[in-house]
């Protein structure tokens, strides 16, 4: 710009000098606006680009319960079968804001009624053999049974084999003894039964019914089955009833036994000598500590 006379002297430029509106963003250097220039609280979620915010960008500890939605939660997908023990949760692990994982096995430990941990049922109808396999773990070393069980057929005995790598040994190392009470209202008598050698541990003796309303009941303490140096062993005490149609006498069982064998047992079979068996048997491990 040319002059007559002399240069006039320079003056800064001030904001008053400036025209509402006439600064445009394209005057405006990148990078040239910093938080020094914004006022607090200036910015409004509305100015963020979708999705810009990261992880980066959020302190530690910021995210409270109050800012999730309830859908997260509500609205996830249906997990859609039992929980299995490499299924995980996330807790507060002693109660000091660390959040850890943990999977839902420990939660038996936890969680598991008592002394008692339920690992398994199976039932079965009109089947050669109700078997419960592959649940022994090195947690227990002694394990309850709870069944109720009748035969298809009745006037047979109840008895159980062990399993080996989940196949039914029948081999003849089983020994037992037991004890057994029958009362009708007026006859009282005592009998005794016993295997020595063979294949398999009785449980309740000849004279069950195969009447589903009168079933026999009882539980079995299991101990040592995953043992390489102890023989596994089981006790049994038992309810039940003859086999009249209806049954006219109760009868109670007391019985012991054992496989001979230092290979572990991997589980358990039911079944009766003379037909097929119905029922369900109840598996639960009993605490070490």
């Amino acid at each position: 710009m040319s002059y007559i006379g002399r240069t006039p002297t320079n003056a800064a430029l001030t904001a008053a000098d400036l025209a509402d509106g006439i600064v445009s963003t394209d005057k405006i250097a990148a990078d040239a606006v910093t938080g020094a220039q914004l006022a607090d609280d200036a910015v409004n979620s509305e100015h963020y680009t979708d999705g810009s915010i990261d992880t980066a960008h959020l302190a530690d500890g910021q995210v409270t319960t109050a800012k999730l939605a309830t859908a997260v939660f509500t609205g996830a997908t249906d997990i859609g079968a039992d929980i299995a023990d490499a299924d995980l949760f996330l807790l507060d692990d002693g109660a000091g804001g660390t959040i850890r994982k943990t999977a839902a096995s420990r939660l038996k430990t936890y969680a598991g009624g008592g002394d008692l941990v339920h690992l398994n049922t199976s039932t079965g109808s009109d089947v050669s053999s109700i078997d419960i396999n592959g649940h022994f773990t090195s947690d227990y070393d002694h394990y309850k049974l709870v069944y109720t069980v009748y035969a298809a057929t009745g006037n047979t005995d109840t008895m159980v084999r062990i399993m080996q790598g989940g196949s039914v040994i029948t081999a003849t190392n089983y020994w037992f003894s037991g004890n057994a009470w029958y009362y009708d209202g007026s006859t009282s008598q005592s009998s005794s039964a016993v295997g020595f050698n063979g294949n398999y541990i009785g449980i309740a003796s000849t004279d069950n019914t195969a009447n589903a309303q009168y079933p026999t009941t009882g539980e079995m303490l299991l101990s040592n089955p995953l043992s390489t140096t102890h023989n596994t062993t089981i006790t049994t005490n038992s309810i039940g009833y003859n086999s009249g149609s209806p049954p006219n006498a109760i009868r109670t069982w007391n019985y012991a036994g054992t496989y001979i064998s230092t290979t572990a047992t991997s589980g358990i079979s039911f079944g009766y000598i003379g037909g097929n068996i119905n029922g369900t048997i109840r598996l639960y491990g009993m605490k070490n500590s």
